[in-house]
């Protein structure tokens, strides 16, 4: 995979991402907040002998005070000098314990010793430090009998230690919280890699295509205009001004459209089948915008309810829901009597579905739909608004008798499986799948659709100076042309 597919991995599953990260960091506080704060301070002793008074018995002296101070740094770890210092501190703490609390060392080709000592305060940690400095001091005179306090020649430890609180070394807060937020996102990227092997749902249109060789020709993303239960907005994602919320949303109509409309030049459909493999995925509201769509194109359009179970075309356009497409069936009136022009959109005739049928199936299967679509296709483009293809036939029934079938399918809701056995049943009865259509697409997995481009244009173009238009000049044409 390409660095943009792991990108488009972490952007699918970026909650649980987002929340190992915090897992990792509130982990790394806890950390630091229930670890004893540690402080360090550091003391520094160096070897050297007393007056001379030569160059020469001083480049000796010095010498010989580099090699002394090796042997002294493992002295200041000895439990003598421990010893001595819990006796000239009057520590409570044993000679044992206060040695695990210091490190000597010693730099390569110097007479320096230095001690670091911790503690659980700064002040007890400089305290340490000296102290253990001075022990060793008196520990190396009597070894090596001098008297630290004369200037007499010979060899001993001056000391010159920490008169301030040490610093905090434990624990690394800023470590640990570096730590954290890496292993947060180590364990957040793992997360997205094994969800992505073993998510069914569908996010990628390149993925569709590969796997089920059908041409996605339509993104529709997510809108406050298209959402559901706002059924009464429906068509305002496309007669929306381009300054509007629903900007992107009429666009991805109008392309939805145009691919329609250069799917097939010698024959294009005439009747087309709007479906979905389950229930909620949109299909109605899709349905309904691309009619309107299509209608404000200038191509006159007729929207029919075909869903006899659970109708909802007439409510979602707020026309009158009485007599409709089963009624035309039956013989009791015909089409040109209950079909209705809609308020909103010139060139959009609206056929409800009319009463619910007890046979759905067979009356949408039936010699007299056959001829109802065809007459109808005659004088403009028809869309049908059909049930989902899982739960019933009816679906597929219609798309035998029409000239292809759109699917919509939810990003990031419909499973590979499921839209498999929604082609299925439309392969099934020697139908034609003209494409999927992703409803609800998120921003991040389309690269905006094209609409802050679209809208960012618009308001540019407001700020320059409108020209009229003159004898060479044409008018500038309707934002609504296709």
């Amino acid at each position: 995979m390409e660095f943009k597919d792991y990108v488009r991995i972490v952007l699918a599953h970026w909650l649980g991402v987002v929340v190992l990260i915090l897992v990792g960091l509130g982990g790394a506080v806890a950390y630091n907040l229930t670890q004893p704060q540690v402080y360090q301070a550091s003391a520094t002793g160096i070897v050297s002998l007393g007056k001379t008074s030569s160059t020469a018995d001083a480049s000796i002296g010095d010498s010989l005070a580099k090699s002394k101070a090796t042997s002294y740094a493992a002295i200041a770890t000895s439990t003598k000098t421990a010893q001595r210092v819990v006796k000239n501190t009057g520590s409570n703490d044993s000679a044992g314990a206060l040695l695990t609390e210091i490190t000597v060392s010693q730099p390569l080709d110097t007479a320096l010793i230095t001690v670091n000592a911790r503690a659980d305060s700064p002040e007890k940690a400089a305290v340490l430090a000296n102290a253990w400095v001075t022990a060793l001091s008196q520990e190396v005179a009597q070894l090596e009998n001098v008297d630290p306090a004369t200037d007499q020649a010979g060899l001993r430890l001056l000391s010159y230690g920490s008169s301030q609180g040490g610093s905090q070394v434990l624990p690394r807060t800023n470590l640990n919280l570096a730590l954290g937020l890496l292993l947060g996102l180590l364990l957040g990227f793992a997360y997205a890699l094994i969800r992505h092997q073993f998510d069914r749902r569908l996010r990628s249109s390149d993925e569709v295509e590969k796997r089920f060789g059908v041409p996605v020709i339509g993104l529709v993303p997510q809108s406050s205009h298209m959402q559901k239960g706002d059924d009464k907005t429906l068509t305002l994602a496309v007669t929306g001004s381009p300054t509007s919320g629903g900007a992107s949303t009429a666009e991805a109509f109008r392309k939805l459209r145009t691919n329609l409309a250069y799917m097939d030049v010698d024959n294009p459909p005439r009747v087309i089948v709007v479906t979905s493999p389950k229930q909620s995925d949109g299909k109605s509201t899709i349905a309904a915008n691309l009619a309107a769509a299509i209608a404000i194109g200038g191509q006159p359009v007729t929207l029919i309810d075909g869903d006899l179970r659970r109708p909802t075309v007439a409510d979602s356009l707020a026309i009158v829901d009485g007599a409709g497409l089963t009624d035309v069936l039956v013989g009791r009136v015909t089409a040109a009597e209950v079909i209705q022009d809609h308020p909103d959109v010139p060139g959009l005739r609206v056929l409800a579905s009319g009463a619910i049928p007890p046979n759905p199936s067979e009356l949408l299967g039936s010699q007299a739909m056959q001829h109802l679509m065809r007459d109808l296709a005659q004088g403009a483009m028809v869309i049908i608004d059909a049930p989902p293809l899982l739960p019933v036939t009816d679906a597929a029934v219609l798309t035998r008798s029409a000239d292809g079938a759109i699917v919509v399918i939810t990003h990031g809701g419909t499973l590979d499986s499921e839209l498999q056995s929604a082609l299925n049943h439309i392969s099934t009865v020697h139908g034609r799948t003209l494409g999927i259509v992703f409803n609800r697409m998120r921003r991040s997995a389309s690269g905006g659709y094209g609409g802050d481009y679209y809208r960012d244009e618009y308001q540019a173009s407001r700020g320059k100076r409108k020209l009229k238009p003159g004898p060479s000049q044409p008018a500038a044409q309707s934002p609504s042309a296709p």
